[in-house]
Parts: structure tokens; C-alpha cells; sequence
């Protein structure tokens, strides 16, 4: 279930509590005055499975515009109303995608911040000094600190639903953050190159981490994988499967290897690593963009559901 926060004027409220009245998916309706002598406040439950269409009637009542929305999961919700209203749900909870949630979350990813460029910087120095001393449990940890995933969703998402205002920005930001991590690792490899901190050899060399610079069917396979996988743990609040996913990604590994790959001159190297990286950046836009359109039309039909027995309610 859902907690629904509407705040609006008073003659926009009374118009929503004629329409979400007898609702079967909603529970528990409760209308309180604001401070404000012009506005009210509309609470209830809702099941997680008809958010879409509960959110689409309120923003073409104009809330947002004269309002807000606010909408929070709840750890648990002890009603018996609330019970029958998720019954009365097609699909189950977990399923539910919220789309206003998403674009919301899409429209922060695509934005550049300093933390996301900190903390793929870190990984990527991570991964490569995992490359220069092959400790594939190095790798690992370049995976799971990397924030690449985040605007890789996004850009996704704005395919799916045409979302021109966060393309171009989760772009930039996926993009420009590869290429300035890249080069600055390539500096830094290079500063400890020259010092003599490591050799050539070393940077070149490692069986246990040789997947990084070894691009094949597999890699694309893989990411393919890890890309619905990251969705579907996306729009079903299934975080920790999130983890998983980062895990099975060679993105910022590849990224890693190229800056101290650079810093030695080993060009061919280098381009195999650029190569990895654009096969898995490959799998999962392909595998997210595919994930989407299929969850959109499934939220569609079971939307459609929903208003069927709204109707006969």
C-alpha cells in the first residue's frame, strides 16, 4: 500500500472526494483543514498497483499546478479496508510500477552532481590498481562503488516515455563522466608511472583480470542480463538485487584499465578496454530500453484493469 498526501484548495478537494469516493483501491479517506483557511488536506490508502491512474486523475485535476502530491510506502499498514483495496488490485504489489516515481528519480540522475563524479572517480582508481595488481575482489569493489547505473536508467527511461529534457543531460552526464574520470586516472597513472611506483609489465598484465580487455559475446550476454536485472529491481523496490547488478557489469573496470593503460602507452590495451566498455554500455541500454516498453504496456493493460472495475464498483 501507498500513503496519498493531497494538498489543494477547498473546491479542488471537494471535487476529488466525489471522484475517489468508492473507490475500490483506495482506503481509509480522511479530509482535514490546513492551516491555510483556503486550502485542505486529502489522505489515503492506495493500492501500490493503481498509483498510475490515481496520480494521472490528480495532475489532470490540476493539483500539482494549485498543490502538491506527496506519496510514501509505509513499513506497514494494519487495516482491514486497506486489505480489501489491495485485493481488489490486479497484480500483485511488488509489481506495480510507479512512473511519476521514476521521472522524478530519472530527472535527478540525469543531473551531473559532485558526488557521482567523486565516486566513479574513486572506482575508477579502484579497478585500475585492481588491474595493476590482478585482484579480481578489487574489481568487484570498483563495481559495486561505481554510480554508473543510475544515469544509464535514466536515459532508458526517457526513450521509453519521450522524455526529451532528461536525455540529453543523463547523456552528459554518463558520458562526460567516463571521459573525465578516464583522463584524470590517466594523469594520475602517469605522475606514478614516471616516479617508477609500478612497470609496464605490471599495468599490461594479469590472467586473473585479463576479462577487462577480452570484449566477446559473453560480455554483451552478460550485460544484456545485468541490465534487466537493474531495472526490474528499479520499478519493483528490490534494492538489494541492485547490488547483483553492479557486480556484473564491466564498465567502470574498463574505464579503470584505459586511464592506467594510457599512462604506459599500451594503445592496444587500451582500446580493448574502450571496446568492453562500449559492449556492456551497449547491453544495457538495449536490455533497459526493452525492460521498460514491456512494463509500460503491462501497466497499461493492468491500468485499464483497474478503471474496468472502478467502473463496476
Amino acid at each position: 500500500m501507498l500513503c496519498i498526501r493531497v494538498t489543494a484548495p477547498r473546491p479542488v478537494v471537494d471535487g476529488l472526494c466525489r471522484e475517489l469516493d468508492g473507490y475500490p483501491m483506495i482506503a481509509n479517506l480522511v479530509r482535514v483543514p490546513a492551516s491555510d483557511d483556503d486550502l485542505e488536506v486529502l489522505l489515503f490508502d492506495l493500492a501500490r498497483e493503481d498509483a498510475n491512474n490515481v496520480l494521472r486523475l490528480l495532475r489532470h485535476r490540476g493539483v500539482p499546478r494549485v498543490g502538491s502530491v506527496t506519496v510514501s510506502a509505509p513499513l506497514t499498514v494494519l487495516s482491514d479496508a486497506a486489505s480489501a483495496a489491495e485485493r481488489a488490485a490486479p497484480g500483485h504489489p511488488a509489481d506495480g510500477v510507479i512512473w511519476a516515481q521514476l521521472a522524478d528519480h530519472s530527472r535527478e540522475d540525469a543531473r551531473p552532481s559532485w558526488s557521482f563524479f567523486a565516486f566513479l572517480f574513486l572506482a575508477t582508481l579502484i579497478a585500475g590498481i585492481g588491474r595493476l595488481l590482478d585482484q579480481p575482489i578489487l574489481i568487484i569493489g570498483a563495481m559495486v562503488v561505481g554510480p554508473e547505473f543510475a544515469p544509464i536508467a535514466a536515459i532508458c527511461f526517457a526513450i521509453v516515455r519521450r522524455r526529451r529534457g532528461i536525455v540529453l543531460p543523463a547523456i552528459g552526464t554518463l558520458f562526460g563522466g567516463f571521459a573525465a574520470c578516464a583522463l584524470a586516472a590517466w594523469a594520475v597513472w602517469a605522475v606514478l608511472y614516471a616516479c617508477g611506483v609500478y612497470t609496464f609489465e605490471q599495468a599490461t598484465t594479469g590472467p586473473q583480470t585479463e576479462f577487462i580487455i577480452s570484449p566477446d559475446v559473453w560480455s554483451f550476454v552478460i550485460a544484456l542480463l545485468a541490465g534487466i536485472a537493474g531495472v526490474l529491481s528499479l520499478t519493483s523496490s528490490k534494492s538489494s538485487a541492485l547490488v547483483g547488478v553492479f557486480i556484473s557489469i564491466t564498465t567502470v573496470p574498463a574505464v579503470g584499465t584505459i586511464g592506467l593503460t594510457l599512462a604506459v602507452g599500451a594503445w592496444g590495451e587500451a582500446l580493448s578496454a574502450l571496446a568492453q566498455l562500449g559492449v556492456n554500455i551497449a547491453g544495457l541500454f538495449v536490455a533497459g530500453i526493452a525492460t521498460l516498453w514491456v512494463q509500460l504496456r503491462v501497466s497499461r493493460r493492468l491500468g485499464a484493469r483497474s478503471a474496468r472495475r472502478r467502473r463496476l464498483a
